[in-house]
Protein backbone atom coordinates (compact mmCIF):
# COMPACT_ATOMS: atom_id res chain seq x y z
CA UNK A 1 0.00 0.00 0.00
CA UNK A 2 1.65 3.49 -1.02
CA UNK A 3 1.80 5.88 1.64
CA UNK A 4 2.70 9.41 0.22
CA UNK A 5 3.68 12.13 1.72
CA UNK A 6 3.50 15.87 0.51
CA UNK A 7 4.16 19.17 1.65
CA UNK A 8 1.35 21.54 1.80
CA UNK A 9 2.20 25.51 1.93
CA UNK A 10 0.16 27.68 4.49
CA UNK A 11 0.87 31.69 4.91
CA UNK A 12 4.41 32.74 5.34
CA UNK A 13 5.78 34.99 8.03
CA UNK A 14 8.56 37.32 8.28
CA UNK A 15 9.60 37.96 12.42
CA UNK A 16 12.80 38.89 14.06
CA UNK A 17 15.48 37.22 13.55
CA UNK A 18 16.68 37.27 16.82
CA UNK A 19 14.02 36.15 18.41
CA UNK A 20 14.41 33.21 15.85
CA UNK A 21 17.89 32.31 16.77
CA UNK A 22 18.18 33.23 20.57
CA UNK A 23 21.03 33.72 21.87
CA UNK A 24 23.05 33.37 18.66
CA UNK A 25 24.81 36.65 17.19
CA UNK A 26 23.72 38.49 14.26
CA UNK A 27 27.19 37.90 12.48
CA UNK A 28 26.51 33.98 12.58
CA UNK A 29 22.54 33.93 11.77
CA UNK A 30 22.79 36.40 8.93
CA UNK A 31 24.64 33.82 6.96
CA UNK A 32 22.25 31.43 7.01
CA UNK A 33 19.13 33.47 6.68
CA UNK A 34 19.66 37.10 5.01
CA UNK A 35 17.32 39.53 7.22
CA UNK A 36 15.42 42.40 5.48
CA UNK A 37 15.75 46.21 6.42
CA UNK A 38 13.71 45.67 9.97
CA UNK A 39 15.80 42.49 10.74
CA UNK A 40 13.44 40.07 9.67
CA UNK A 41 13.75 36.77 8.39
CA UNK A 42 11.52 35.05 5.49
CA UNK A 43 9.77 31.96 7.54
CA UNK A 44 7.19 29.23 6.32
CA UNK A 45 4.37 27.97 7.97
CA UNK A 46 4.21 24.45 6.13
CA UNK A 47 1.86 21.80 6.38
CA UNK A 48 2.29 17.80 5.77
CA UNK A 49 -0.16 16.05 4.41
CA UNK A 50 0.09 12.10 4.67
CA UNK A 51 -2.15 9.70 2.12
CA UNK A 52 -1.83 6.08 3.57
CA UNK A 53 -4.87 4.74 1.41
CA UNK A 54 -7.03 5.00 3.80
CA UNK A 55 -7.17 8.40 4.83
CA UNK A 56 -5.43 12.34 4.57
CA UNK A 57 -3.83 13.36 7.59
CA UNK A 58 -2.76 16.57 7.72
CA UNK A 59 0.10 17.53 9.78
CA UNK A 60 -0.81 20.90 11.18
CA UNK A 61 -2.70 23.99 9.59
CA UNK A 62 -0.08 26.88 10.01
CA UNK A 63 -1.06 30.31 10.60
CA UNK A 64 -3.65 31.12 8.39
CA UNK A 65 -5.30 34.55 7.91
CA UNK A 66 -7.21 34.59 11.17
CA UNK A 67 -5.69 37.56 12.64
CA UNK A 68 -7.13 41.17 12.09
CA UNK A 69 -4.76 43.41 10.51
CA UNK A 70 -3.31 45.14 13.23
CA UNK A 71 -2.00 41.92 14.72
CA UNK A 72 -1.22 40.27 11.26
CA UNK A 73 1.11 43.06 10.65
CA UNK A 74 2.40 42.78 14.44
CA UNK A 75 3.36 38.71 13.37
CA UNK A 76 4.20 39.60 9.91
CA UNK A 77 1.83 37.71 8.45
CA UNK A 78 2.71 37.67 4.60
CA UNK A 79 -0.71 37.43 2.67
CA UNK A 80 -4.12 38.12 2.75
CA UNK A 81 -5.33 34.69 1.72
CA UNK A 82 -5.58 31.89 3.48
CA UNK A 83 -2.63 30.06 1.93
CA UNK A 84 -3.25 26.62 2.85
CA UNK A 85 -6.92 26.46 1.27
CA UNK A 86 -5.67 27.64 -1.93
CA UNK A 87 -2.54 24.91 -1.52
CA UNK A 88 -5.55 21.98 -0.61
CA UNK A 89 -7.30 23.33 -3.86
CA UNK A 90 -4.03 22.85 -6.07
CA UNK A 91 -4.39 19.08 -5.22
CA UNK A 92 -8.22 19.05 -5.63
CA UNK A 93 -9.06 19.06 -2.12
CA UNK A 94 -10.99 20.99 0.15
CA UNK A 95 -10.53 21.16 4.12
CA UNK A 96 -13.43 18.85 4.63
CA UNK A 97 -11.61 15.86 2.64
CA UNK A 98 -8.96 16.10 5.53
CA UNK A 99 -9.76 12.85 7.84
CA UNK A 100 -7.23 13.99 11.03
CA UNK A 101 -5.42 17.00 11.39
CA UNK A 102 -2.67 16.39 13.65
CA UNK A 103 -1.58 19.23 16.17
CA UNK A 104 2.07 19.47 17.24
CA UNK A 105 1.19 21.93 20.00
CA UNK A 106 -1.31 25.12 20.04
CA UNK A 107 0.84 28.05 18.92
CA UNK A 108 -1.14 30.05 16.50
CA UNK A 109 1.45 29.91 13.53
CA UNK A 110 0.95 25.54 13.65
CA UNK A 111 -3.02 26.20 14.43
CA UNK A 112 -4.01 29.51 12.84
CA UNK A 113 -5.34 27.69 9.79
CA UNK A 114 -7.73 25.38 11.35
CA UNK A 115 -9.62 29.18 11.44
CA UNK A 116 -11.47 30.73 9.10
CA UNK A 117 -10.11 33.88 7.30
CA UNK A 118 -10.39 37.21 9.24
CA UNK A 119 -13.47 38.82 8.37
CA UNK A 120 -14.48 42.20 10.41
CA UNK A 121 -17.13 41.92 12.81
CA UNK A 122 -17.53 38.47 12.46
CA UNK A 123 -16.17 35.39 14.84
CA UNK A 124 -13.81 32.56 13.72
CA UNK A 125 -15.05 29.84 12.69
CA UNK A 126 -13.53 26.01 12.92
CA UNK A 127 -12.26 24.69 9.90
CA UNK A 128 -12.03 20.83 8.68
CA UNK A 129 -15.29 19.90 9.91
CA UNK A 130 -14.70 15.88 9.35
CA UNK A 131 -11.26 15.86 10.92
CA UNK A 132 -10.27 14.45 14.29
CA UNK A 133 -8.36 16.39 15.84
CA UNK A 134 -5.17 15.06 17.45
CA UNK A 135 -3.22 17.06 20.78
CA UNK A 136 -1.35 16.16 23.35
CA UNK A 137 -3.02 16.49 26.69
CA UNK A 138 0.14 18.22 28.31
CA UNK A 139 0.34 20.96 25.06
CA UNK A 140 -3.91 21.45 24.92
CA UNK A 141 -3.63 22.21 29.16
CA UNK A 142 -0.26 24.38 28.49
CA UNK A 143 -2.80 26.21 25.57
CA UNK A 144 -5.98 26.48 28.55
CA UNK A 145 -3.17 27.59 30.77
CA UNK A 146 -0.48 29.42 29.55
CA UNK A 147 2.31 30.99 31.60
CA UNK A 148 2.48 34.32 31.26
CA UNK A 149 5.57 34.27 29.14
CA UNK A 150 3.80 32.63 25.94
CA UNK A 151 0.52 33.60 26.95
CA UNK A 152 0.84 35.82 23.83
CA UNK A 153 1.38 33.13 21.64
CA UNK A 154 -1.70 30.60 21.70
CA UNK A 155 -5.25 31.47 20.07
CA UNK A 156 -7.48 32.29 23.71
CA UNK A 157 -11.08 30.89 22.17
CA UNK A 158 -9.64 27.87 20.61
CA UNK A 159 -9.10 25.38 23.08
CA UNK A 160 -13.23 25.71 23.58
CA UNK A 161 -13.78 25.85 20.47
CA UNK A 162 -11.76 22.41 19.67
CA UNK A 163 -13.76 20.65 22.81
CA UNK A 164 -16.77 21.76 21.54
CA UNK A 165 -15.94 20.07 18.01
CA UNK A 166 -16.45 17.00 19.79
CA UNK A 167 -14.04 15.36 17.90
CA UNK A 168 -10.97 16.07 19.87
CA UNK A 169 -8.42 13.56 20.68
CA UNK A 170 -5.89 13.92 23.47
CA UNK A 171 -3.27 11.68 23.63
CA UNK A 172 -1.01 11.00 26.49
CA UNK A 173 2.26 11.65 25.88
CA UNK A 174 3.30 7.95 26.84
CA UNK A 175 1.28 6.61 24.16
CA UNK A 176 3.64 5.83 20.91
CA UNK A 177 0.75 4.86 18.77
CA UNK A 178 -3.22 5.17 18.25
CA UNK A 179 -4.52 1.72 17.19
CA UNK A 180 -6.74 3.72 14.68
CA UNK A 181 -4.14 5.27 13.06
CA UNK A 182 -1.83 2.34 12.75
CA UNK A 183 1.84 1.62 13.29
CA UNK A 184 2.93 3.68 10.39
CA UNK A 185 2.05 6.72 12.68
CA UNK A 186 4.28 6.72 15.64
CA UNK A 187 4.48 9.72 18.15
CA UNK A 188 6.81 10.95 20.42
CA UNK A 189 6.62 14.47 23.20
CA UNK A 190 9.23 16.80 23.39
CA UNK A 191 9.32 19.73 26.02
CA UNK A 192 12.17 21.68 25.32
CA UNK A 193 9.86 24.46 22.60
CA UNK A 194 6.32 23.87 24.59
CA UNK A 195 5.31 21.32 27.19
CA UNK A 196 4.02 18.32 25.74
CA UNK A 197 4.72 18.86 21.61
CA UNK A 198 3.61 16.18 19.71
CA UNK A 199 5.98 14.87 16.85
CA UNK A 200 4.56 12.26 14.36
CA UNK A 201 7.00 9.83 12.58
CA UNK A 202 5.87 8.33 9.56
CA UNK A 203 7.32 4.88 8.37
CA UNK A 204 7.42 3.20 5.08
CA UNK A 205 8.47 -0.24 4.04
CA UNK A 206 12.08 2.07 2.42
CA UNK A 207 11.89 5.27 4.03
CA UNK A 208 10.64 7.62 6.92
CA UNK A 209 9.77 11.30 7.68
CA UNK A 210 10.11 12.62 11.43
CA UNK A 211 7.63 15.89 11.68
CA UNK A 212 10.31 17.56 13.99
CA UNK A 213 7.42 21.03 14.14
CA UNK A 214 9.23 23.42 16.18
CA UNK A 215 11.77 21.45 17.81
CA UNK A 216 13.82 21.90 14.86
CA UNK A 217 12.01 24.55 12.81
CA UNK A 218 14.65 24.43 9.70
CA UNK A 219 18.27 23.57 8.36
CA UNK A 220 19.51 25.94 10.58
CA UNK A 221 18.48 24.56 13.72
CA UNK A 222 19.41 21.54 12.98
CA UNK A 223 22.80 22.71 14.50
CA UNK A 224 22.07 21.15 18.34
CA UNK A 225 22.95 24.35 19.62
CA UNK A 226 21.44 26.62 18.07
CA UNK A 227 17.67 27.19 20.02
CA UNK A 228 14.93 30.18 19.02
CA UNK A 229 14.12 32.93 21.39
CA UNK A 230 10.38 31.09 22.15
CA UNK A 231 11.78 28.21 23.40
CA UNK A 232 10.62 27.92 27.51
CA UNK A 233 12.93 25.55 27.64
CA UNK A 234 16.29 26.08 25.57
CA UNK A 235 19.18 24.01 27.62
CA UNK A 236 16.99 21.03 27.88
CA UNK A 237 15.43 20.99 23.82
CA UNK A 238 19.28 21.44 23.30
CA UNK A 239 19.51 17.74 24.87
CA UNK A 240 16.29 16.73 23.13
CA UNK A 241 18.10 17.01 20.27
CA UNK A 242 21.02 15.71 20.82
CA UNK A 243 19.67 12.76 21.96
CA UNK A 244 17.11 12.36 18.66
CA UNK A 245 19.45 12.95 16.31
CA UNK A 246 21.64 9.77 15.82
CA UNK A 247 18.80 8.00 15.72
CA UNK A 248 17.20 9.46 12.37
CA UNK A 249 20.31 9.66 11.07
CA UNK A 250 21.16 6.13 11.78
CA UNK A 251 17.89 5.49 10.29
CA UNK A 252 18.49 7.90 6.98
CA UNK A 253 15.19 9.57 8.19
CA UNK A 254 14.02 12.80 6.46
CA UNK A 255 13.44 15.84 9.33
CA UNK A 256 10.41 17.28 7.82
CA UNK A 257 10.70 21.47 8.49
CA UNK A 258 7.87 23.81 9.50
CA UNK A 259 9.32 27.45 8.72
CA UNK A 260 12.48 26.38 6.56
CA UNK A 261 11.58 29.08 3.68
CA UNK A 262 13.41 26.87 1.51
CA UNK A 263 13.46 23.42 2.34
CA UNK A 264 10.66 21.01 3.28
CA UNK A 265 13.00 18.26 4.64
CA UNK A 266 16.35 17.03 4.94
CA UNK A 267 18.56 14.00 6.03
CA UNK A 268 21.13 14.89 8.93
CA UNK A 269 24.55 14.18 9.90
CA UNK A 270 27.42 15.41 11.57
CA UNK A 271 30.07 17.00 9.38
CA UNK A 272 33.72 17.21 9.66
CA UNK A 273 33.89 18.56 12.92
CA UNK A 274 31.23 16.88 14.16
CA UNK A 275 28.31 19.15 14.55
CA UNK A 276 25.25 17.93 13.05
CA UNK A 277 24.01 19.76 9.40
CA UNK A 278 21.45 18.70 6.61
CA UNK A 279 23.61 16.45 4.20
CA UNK A 280 20.27 15.96 1.58
CA UNK A 281 17.45 17.65 1.29
CA UNK A 282 14.29 17.18 -0.49
CA UNK A 283 10.72 19.79 -1.20
CA UNK A 284 8.67 16.82 -0.47
CA UNK A 285 6.42 16.75 -3.28
CA UNK A 286 4.92 13.42 -3.27
CA UNK A 287 7.48 11.56 -1.55
CA UNK A 288 6.65 7.37 -1.48
CA UNK A 289 7.65 6.04 1.51
CA UNK A 290 7.62 2.48 0.33
CA UNK A 291 9.90 3.32 -2.57
CA UNK A 292 13.52 3.28 -2.35
CA UNK A 293 15.06 6.14 -1.22
CA UNK A 294 16.59 7.92 -4.63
Amino acid sequence: MSLLVTQIQGNSQRLDGGAMFGNAPRVMWQRWIEPDELGRIPLCCRCMLVDDGQRRVLCETGIGSFFEPALKERYGVVEDEHVLLRSLQQRGLGHEDIDVVILSHLHFDHTGGLLSAHEPGAPPRLLFPNARLVVSKTAFERARNPHLRDRASFIPELPQMLLQSGRLELVDPTVSELPWLGARFRFSTTDGHTPGMLHTEVTGAQQSVFFCADLIPGRAWVNVPITMGYDRYPEHLIDEKAALLPRLSAARTWLFFTHDHETAAARVAPDAKGRWAAVETSNVTDLDLDLPSP
